[in-house]
């Protein structure tokens, strides 16, 4: 029998008509849950749509999100971050000392009855196959249906993908299952897990209709921004076909999945342009690569593929549609308002090119790499990426107690100057790399010297920034944020393609998709890639790979770039878990295939800015700051809206000194840098074992569910905890 909540269908439809003005507050409300009702709701269009927007108010990724079931690694320092080189400190991954079993292993799929958290991927599963039945069943007209039934395809595919990159292949539910046993879907209830191959076609076909049925561009465009589109369906089925084209999958380089994964990459390259996306300020990328850093603080960038929205309403309001991104919050330092900011990793810092394009260290490079002034002559991503002492870092507000309090709050919001050098009341620790100092202009112990600024909503960037300054929150005075979060974004799709057409051979095409990403934040001609590129497949696929490390920074990739291209060991060992696992193409070790060096074996290290030693130190750790007390005049900062980057060099004829120039001096003089430990003791370097790239099923979930059989390298519990069968690579 059919039921209907009527109070519940009239609010529903009441919400749904006010929505989409081109406002993302009115769209999130459209986002509500409205998910008790019958199967009527699916006979009227307003009825329906409430129902697809449930999936968005599920599915959508989080800004701040840590890797989890229910939500995608987007930048912050979670267990993935924390396995790469973007963040320090050992994650469970890579901990030399932590080993991974099926009791302590992460749960990605099973959710435990009285979480906080509602759903499982496995629910919301079954929410998208109840909507999607729903939609089939339904008496709307069929275009009203294909539109409505493209989104609810698109979301099944995200949550089926989420769980095939971690684990291979999944149980695959394509229907709303009924648990009451002895209905005719009872027997059904227990599913095996697919093949990978299996799920990934499953996927992708998902993905094909989904694409199928959606415009590429909405008609009511800025009403209905951040509504799933035809690209979006193909720019993700472009990443499942990537995904499952490298070596993670592919260990013999078979040509075939390169195919596949080049040819979905092209279609969602064309849809997405026949919609209107594209690069973001590819005609204007200004100083510092500034028209780059707009985009991530622009509520309608056309670089937004796949984008969750939030608004800067406040909690407490009298609203139940507010939903705040955290990521400015948390990237803002201390004496700002905001809750401390991110540190990064000398290696992250090492690695971006230089103003020419090339690596530091190069010897094609015109520019020689000063690690002490590491801020000299980058390329302009490296300014948007990093903040560090001596930038300005602008925004729009006043710290409550900075009239009361200068000394721990200095600036009013538009004259924010990063000032993050430390000192130290003793100087025997000055040296020490397990010691940290004292940080001025009111950073104290919270200091990071050099902090992730990736992101941000930079007030001279952009002078309307998206969130709402509240100081009267202490250390979340940023929480208020309602900067869009991208998900996939027109890059990483043209990084996408480019990386398929190497895998096929298609040089050419590879190399221009390079161009393109590089031209958008000012550079010319070449843009600092080597010629020999598109004739050396192995080059250009680590050219590619570099890339992705540099424009995708912070935003949740690198984990998953390193086990789809087994980096942090090449593969090595891969054969010792079940022979036919060797990797045999890719010169049978990726890493030395690409020219990098394993992730395995090494140690990251932070970057802490000091007062050098002619200065002298406080008398006490939070004295006053030494270079302040010695009468030492710190140079004007640097804008990094007009202020080019690019020091003399030491050899050539005097000239009048930029603000550039001035700060290299003032390095020079007055500072040091000195890398200090985050990754523990010195006997300890990361280890990320040769199972850890298909991660094993928690207990919880095999017992759940008898017919799982464990993956090959973790324990089996249905099974006396003997090694697992599942074989990820069978076909």
């Amino acid at each position: 029998m059919k039921k209907i909540n009527n109070i519940g269908i009239i609010v529903a439809i009441a919400a749904a008509l006010t929505v989409f003005s081109g406002c993302s507050d009115q769209f999130l409300q459209d986002k509500r849950n409205y998910g008790n009702f019958g199967e009527e709701i699916y006979d009227t269009y307003i009825g329906a749509q409430t129902r697809v927007n449930t999936l968005y108010n599920y599915l959508l990724p989080s800004s701040t999100g840590s890797i989890a079931w229910n939500t995608v690694s987007a930048g912050t320092g979670d267990i993935n971050a924390k396995s790469t080189e973007e963040y320090g400190g050992f994650s469970d991954y890579v901990n030399p000392n932590v080993i991974l079993d099926n009791k302590n292993v992460p749960d990605y799929i099973f959710q435990e009855f009285g979480s906080t958290n509602n759903k499982s991927p496995y629910g919301h599963i079954r929410e998208c196959n109840m909507v999607i039945e729903g939609l089939r069943n339904s008496s709307l007209e069929e275009a009203e249906k294909k539109e409505l039934l493209g989104q609810a395809l698109f979301f099944r595919a995200w949550a089926y993908f989420r769980l095939v990159r971690t684990y291979g292949g999944v149980p695959l539910i394509k229907f709303p299952q009924n648990p009451i046993i002895g209905d005719g879907a009872g027997p059904g209830l227990v599913e095996p897990r697919s093949t990978t191959k299996e799920a990934i076609d499953f996927i992708c076909g998902d993905l094909q209709m989904a694409a199928d049925y959606l415009p590429a561009r909405w008609t009511k465009s800025a009403q209905d921004f951040g509504r799933i589109t035809s690209g979006a369906a193909l720019a993700l089925q472009g990443r499942a076909r990537l995904l499952y084209a490298s070596p993670l999958f592919n260990r013999a380089d078979n040509k075939d999945s390169w195919k596949l994964a080049y040819e979905s990459n092209k279609a969602s390259i064309a849809k997405l342009q026949e919609g209107g996306f594209g690069l973001d300020n590819l005609e204007s990328p200004g100083v510092n690569g500034a028209g780059w850093a707009k985009m991530f603080s622009t509520y309608a960038s056309k670089e937004a593929v796949f984008v969750t929205l939030y608004n800067n309403v406040k909690t407490g309001t009298g609203t139940n549609y507010n939903k705040n991104n955290g990521w400015e919050n948390s990237i803002r330092p201390i004496n700002t308002g905001g809750s401390g900011g991110k540190g990064t990793t000398a290696q992250m810092v090492d690695m971006f090119p230089m103003a020419d394009g090339k690596k530091p260290y190069d010897a094609n490079s015109k520019y020689l790499y000063d690690p002490q002034r590491f801020f000299l002559n980058r390329d302009p991503r490296f300014y948007r990426t990093f903040a560090f002492p001596g930038v300005e870092w602008k925004f729009s507000g006043t710290p409550a107690n900075q009239a009361e309090h200068p000394e721990q709050f200095p600036y009013v919001g538009a004259n924010y100057v990063l000032w993050s050098y430390a000192w130290y009341e003793k100087l025997e620790n000055q040296t020490k790399d397990n010691q940290a100092g004292y940080g001025a202009d009111g950073l104290g112990a919270n200091n990071k010297s050099v902090y992730i600024r990736k992101r941000t909503d930079d007030m001279a960037v952009s002078e309307s920034p998206l969130y709402l300054y509240d100081n009267g929150e202490s250390n979340r005075a940023f929480q208020y944020s309602g900067a869009p979060y991208m998900e996939i974004r027109y890059a990483e799709v043209l990084l996408n393609f480019a990386e398929a057409a190497c895998g096929v051979e298609k040089y050419q095409e590879a190399v221009d998709a390079l161009k393109l990403i590089r031209q958008r934040v000012g550079y010319t001609g070449d843009c600092g890639l080597d010629e020999d590129l598109i004739t050396n497949r192995a080059k250009l696929f680590s050219a590619i790979l570099y890339e992705r490390q540099i424009e995708l920074a912070y935003e949740g990739k690198r984990f998953d770039d390193m086990r789809r291209w087994l980096l942090w060991d090449g593969g090595e060992g891969q054969e010792n878990l079940k022979s036919t696992w060797k990797v045999t193409g890719f010169n049978g070790n990726t890493c030395n295939y690409l020219g990098v060096q394993p992730l395995n074996n090494q140690r990251r290290t932070g970057i802490e800015i000091q007062v050098a030693d002619k200065v002298g130190q406080a008398e006490e750790k939070d004295g006053k700051d030494p270079i302040i007390s010695k009468g030492i005049m710190r140079p004007a900062a640097i804008n990094l809206m007009k202020d080019i980057m690019i020091a003399k060099k030491e050899e050539e004829t005097p000239k009048p000194n930029t603000a550039v120039d001035n700060l290299a001096d003032f390095y020079r003089e007055y500072l040091y840098r000195k890398d200090i430990r985050v990754d523990g003791s010195l006997e300890y370097t990361i280890s990320f074992k040769p199972q850890y790239y298909f991660i094993g099923f928690k207990t919880n979930m095999q017992a759940n569910n008898i017919t799982l059989n464990q993956t090959i390298g973790w324990p089996d519990a249905q099974n006396g905890n003997a090694d697992g069968t599942y074989d990820p690579l069978a076909e």
